[in-house]
C-alpha cells in the first residue's frame, strides 16, 4: 500500500450504529478493569486517574456504549462505569483497552453499594442510570434500584451543580420515578432523543427506538439546602417502587440477551 494513503480506521458497530473511538494498534492498547475495590472506604479518584478532574458515573453501564462515547468525546472528565453483570464489563472494558483511553475504569459492582461505599460526598459531577432493570415478579421487587434510599445516594454523591440523568422504557417505572425524583431533584422530562446520540446511547435504547417503544427520559440537579439527614426524612414517608412493571415487556429483555456478543 502506498505510504502516502491513510490506514483505514477499525470502526466497531452495533446494529449498524458505531461506538465511539476507533480500534488502535495493540501497542497503544491501555488498562481499564478496576479488578479490585478497596475493602473499606471510598476510591482515591485522584490516584485512580493520577489527576483531579470531573466526574462522570454510569450506574448500570452494560457493555459500555454510553461512556464510551463520552471518555471519547470528553477528555477532561474522568469516567466510572458499573454493573452487576461480569460479562458486559468484560464488553466494556476490552473496548475501553483497545481505544487507548485513559480516563475511563469499568468494575463489576451493584449501584446501591458502589454509592454508598466507593463514593465520596459531592465527589460527582455527572450520575447517568439508564433502563434499570424493573424486575417483573413480585418476589424480585425489592430488587428494584430507584427508590428514595437510592435518590438520597445520588444526591449526596453529587456535587451542588452536579446533574442526574435517567431513562427507561418501562411506562410503570417512569410513572414512579416522575413521582419522586422531584423530591430531590429539579427534575425536568426531556422531549425527544439526546441530540448526541439520536440512534441511542445505549444498546437497550437502539433496540427499544427499532421496535417502536417510547423512550422516558429526563434529568435533574440536587435540590439546595437539603441536607443528607433531611433527604433521608424526606425518603421514609415516600412509597416503594410497587408499580406494575407490565410483563409484556419480558419479551425486549430476552431478545437483547440473546446475543451475547455485547
Amino acid at each position: 500500500m502506498p505510504e502516502h494513503r491513510k490506514k483505514r480506521r477499525l470502526i466497531e458497530r452495533e446494529f449498524g450504529v458505531p461506538f465511539a473511538g476507533e480500534i488502535l494498534d495493540p501497542s497503544q492498547w491501555t488498562q481499564t478493569a478496576l479488578k479490585k475495590l478497596p475493602a473499606e472506604g471510598p476510591l482515591d479518584l485522584a490516584a485512580l486517574f493520577g489527576r483531579s478532574a470531573p466526574l462522570v458515573v454510569d450506574l448500570g453501564c452494560g457493555n459500555g456504549r454510553f461512556l464510551l462515547g463520552s471518555a471519547v468525546w470528553r477528555p477532561d472528565h474522568d469516567h466510572l462505569g458499573i454493573d452487576i453483570l461480569p460479562v458486559v464489563i468484560r464488553y466494556a472494558t476490552r473496548r475501553a483497552n483497545q481505544r487507548g483511553l485513559r480516563n475511563i475504569r469499568f468494575a463489576v459492582c451493584d449501584a446501591m453499594r458502589f454509592l454508598e461505599r466507593y463514593l465520596p460526598p459531592q465527589s460527582t459531577a455527572e450520575i447517568h442510570c439508564y433502563h434499570p432493570q424493573p424486575y417483573y415478579e413480585p418476589s424480585q421487587v425489592h430488587l428494584r434500584l430507584i427508590t428514595p434510599r437510592f435518590l438520597v445516594l445520588v444526591h449526596r454523591t453529587l456535587i451542588a451543580s452536579g446533574l442526574f440523568f435517567i431513562q427507561t422504557d418501562n411506562p410503570g417505572y417512569w410513572h414512579y420515578i416522575r413521582s419522586i425524583v422531584p423530591v430531590f431533584f429539579d427534575f425536568h422530562e426531556r422531549i425527544g432523543r439526546w441530540p448526541d446520540a439520536p440512534k441511542g446511547r445505549t444498546r437497550r435504547e437502539i433496540i427499544a427506538l427499532r421496535r417502536g417503544l417510547p423512550i422516558f427520559r429526563g434529568w435533574g440537579t440536587p435540590k439546595q439546602g437539603v441536607s443528607e439527614a433531611e433527604a433521608l426524612r424526606l425518603a421514609e414517608a415516600l412509597p416503594p417502587p410497587l408499580f406494575d412493571a407490565d410483563r409484556r415487556l419480558r419479551e425486549l429483555d430476552a431478545w437483547e440477551k440473546k446475543d451475547l456478543r455485547i
